[in-house]
């Protein structure tokens, strides 16, 4: 087998002792192969640390669907191919099993393997301070955008636009915005359609809506999803990226 020479950077989940051993494993073939290897560091060691990807020419996950989504994180929206190996609960969006490992890799470096370019969300947050000053923060996601109720469990209202078009305004727990990626995540819990991975546009659905006649939203891929929460008084909001608090997510 003859390999293309590319820094391959494997990202196990450090909680999981077989998927740590699978990266070895992998990384001392690719050693014997010529190929240079890169580690992830372990996120719950240094949160603060990021991962370097100058000259990485494949990414590789080892874990379950919320390693690949890390992994998608890391590469961001550099274009470098990600492959996910299964080791987790939930394998949706990984390619290939323990036992295929090096199988896989072999044809992702040979490009003997499909290339599925996936839609991702681009998402600007605007928070409040306590003290009302505002302030942004920007998000990469691979799956999907959720804003939710709080503790509290209170009823949100939220003011949708879609490319500067007012939709509605909703009442309810909240909703979801979603990639084709993300739309047998969240999105599929709420009720939203499965859409093919190829597909560019965004989904938007209502959480439990108050309403009789709120339904799921499909966007063209050039449209921009804008939703304003409501003055919420003494209600809390919660808003989530890819399953991870925007709020504190790197």
């Amino acid at each position: 087998m003859e390999v293309v020479s590319v820094k391959v950077l494997l990202i196990p989940n450090y909680a999981r002792k077989d998927a740590v051993a699978g990266a070895r494993s992998l990384a001392e073939w690719l050693d014997g192969q010529g190929v240079e290897v890169q580690w992830a560091h372990d996120k719950k060691l240094y949160p603060d640390k990021v991962v370097d990807t100058t000259g990485v020419g494949l990414a590789v996950s080892f874990g379950g669907d919320g390693t690949l989504l890390r992994a998608a994180k890391i590469v961001g929206y550099s274009e470098i191919p990600l492959v996910g190996i299964s080791y987790g609960h939930l394998g949706f969006l990984t390619c290939a099993g323990p036992d295929d490992v090096i199988e896989t890799v072999g044809d992702a470096l040979e490009h003997r393997m499909h290339a599925s370019h996936r839609a991702t969300l681009d998402i600007s947050v605007d928070f409040k301070a306590p003290d009302g000053a505002i302030f942004s923060k920007r998000r990469f996601a691979l799956n999907d955008l959720s804003l939710t109720h709080g503790v509290r469990g209170d009823m949100i209202v939220f003011d949708v636009a879609v490319s500067g078009h007012h939709v509605d305004t909703l009442r309810g727990d909240g909703f979801v915005v979603a990639t084709a990626t993300g739309s047998t995540g969240y999105a599929l819990s709420a009720g939203g359609p499965i859409v093919s991975p190829e597909y560019k546009g965004l989904i938007v659905v209502p959480v439990a809506p108050h309403a009789l006649n709120t339904r799921a939203i499909v966007t063209a891929p050039s449209d921009v999803i804008e939703a304003q929460i409501s003055d919420p008084g003494p209600n809390e909001t919660s808003l989530f990226v890819d399953g991870l608090s925007a709020a504190v997510v790197e």
